[in-house]
């Protein structure tokens, strides 16, 4: 449900972003955050849950890239401080919802050998870092 709320505002901040210059990162930004939850959706449906994980990972991808997307928004002044803000902040509570349902999903199924697998290191949860910040 997260990730559905955070593709809607992502949404309707770019169709308030403007100039042609900007064409190409409002259809990045928008494409990045529509494929987080459909990812999401398609993955669950898949028959493993070694499958559900690989498009949670794909949803990853997605979230960093829209994570760089709005840095970039931000710095080049196309949209207001307090959307970067709010957009960043669901964005990076995603990011941990989607990290904590992998480690579930790792800690829960034993692999072929019958032994869990070793939990991944949690990555930082802060916002990122970009030159000047």
């Amino acid at each position: 449900h997260k990730a559905h709320a955070l593709s809607l505002n992502i949404d309707r901040v770019c169709a308030r972003m403007r100039g042609l210059r900007y064409t190409s990162l409002r259809s990045q930004m928008f494409k990045a955050a529509m494929s987080i939850p459909a990812n999401i959706a398609e993955g669950r449906r898949q028959k493993s849950e070694k499958d559900f994980s690989r498009f949670l990972g794909y949803a990853l991808g997605s979230n960093s890239e829209l994570e760089h997307h709005l840095i970039v928004a931000h710095d080049t002044k196309v949209i207001a401080e307090t959307d970067f803000v709010a957009l960043l902040s669901q964005t990076i509570t995603v990011r941990k919802m989607l990290y904590g349902l992998l480690l579930r999903l790792a800690t829960s199924d034993p692999d072929s050998s019958g032994k869990a697998p070793k939990k991944r290191p949690q990555p930082p949860a802060g916002p990122p870092t970009a030159p000047g910040r």
